[in-house]
């Protein structure tokens, strides 16, 4: 996906600050901080308590994990209601709301299959995670904001097609970061409609994408049942398809995206292992209703 604010844009860097109060938290200062006796009055120590874990990748494919952490050293934005919010975006000034976070630097780490891949923790007030806890249209908010502020920092492109773990908190090791204290002073003045209304029209497309369809129900086994498995067999149940011309199947390394005509169902999951996507068949059992696909398993390196 092309990024709605370009990264070399001044007055895309303009509006991204407005909406966003990040800390001033460079390798530079991490590297500072760690040779320091004692932590400068303009700076504030903040340890991250795990929340969730984004999973996402690079133009390149390479994957990243974003650690969504809480902490209460970090200011929490004014309390909206939906419609509040949804009435400023709407607004001459959407800038309105601003959303403190920490983005910390990346960190090297190995996934469950032994690759390389790169982590980020980013840190927000708790009060404003359990309100994403509670609200789809905050939370999509939070995410759009959120990956422009990292794409923009670290010079990355990062796809929109981001899954949240559900057995995985972090990935990595959570390390304290230091957040200035003072952080309007990273707030640059700036007007831009045109960056404006792709922000809202990127929030809106998310909150979209997010409710279109149910997820159905599926199961996924591996044989042999112990051990490295040669296959993975997933199983979806979709009682209220036809026929297959109905379906959309994506199946990457690591990954399942299945969409179905009038958007009936919605599956994007990721999987255990890496997989040989040339090598993988689909089968739509029209009695059953059940879409079975089968995928051979990458083998140990």
């Amino acid at each position: 996906m092309e990024n709605l604010i370009e990264s070399e844009s001044d007055q895309a860097k303009a509006l991204l600050n407005r909406l966003l109060i990040e800390s001033n938290n460079g390798q530079n200062m991490n590297e500072a901080m760690a040779g320091a006796q004692s932590l400068p009055k303009s700076y504030t120590t903040v340890v991250p308590t795990p929340g969730f874990c984004l999973k996402t990748k690079n133009k390149k494919g390479e994957k990243f994990f974003i650690n969504i952490c809480k902490s209460e050293n970090v200011p929490k934005p004014d309390d909206l209601s939906d419609d509040e919010l949804i009435k400023l975006l709407e607004s001459d000034d959407p800038t309105g709301f601003r959303i403190p976070m920490s983005i910390g630097t990346p960190h090297a780490e190995l996934d469950k299959g032994g690759s390389g891949c790169t982590a980020y923790d980013v840190i927000v007030n708790p009060e404003f995670y359990d309100k994403m806890e509670t609200s789809e249209l905050f939370r999509t908010f939070f995410m759009t904001v959120m990956l422009e502020g990292v794409e923009s920092k670290y010079d990355q492109e990062l796809s929109r097609n981001w899954v949240i773990l559900k057995n995985k908190k972090f990935a990595g090791d959570l390390a304290e970061q230091y957040v200035r204290n003072k952080s309007n002073s990273l707030i640059t003045e700036m007007d831009d409609s045109q960056h404006k209304k792709k922000i809202i029209e990127e929030i809106q497309h998310n909150t979209i994408e997010r409710k279109r369809a149910p997820e159905p129900k599926f199961t996924i086994l591996q044989e042999p049942t112990t051990g490295h498995p040669d296959f993975l067999v997933a199983e979806i149940h979709l009682p209220q398809v036809k026929t297959s011309q109905t379906l959309s199947l994506d199946v990457g390394e690591d990954r399942i995206v299945l969409e179905t005509r009038s958007n009936v169902y919605d599956l994007d999951i990721y999987l255990p292992f890496n997989i040989e996507q040339d090598e993988c068949g689909a089968q739509f059992d029209r009695k059953t209703k059940i879409l079975t696909i089968t995928m051979p398993v990458q083998p140990l390196n």
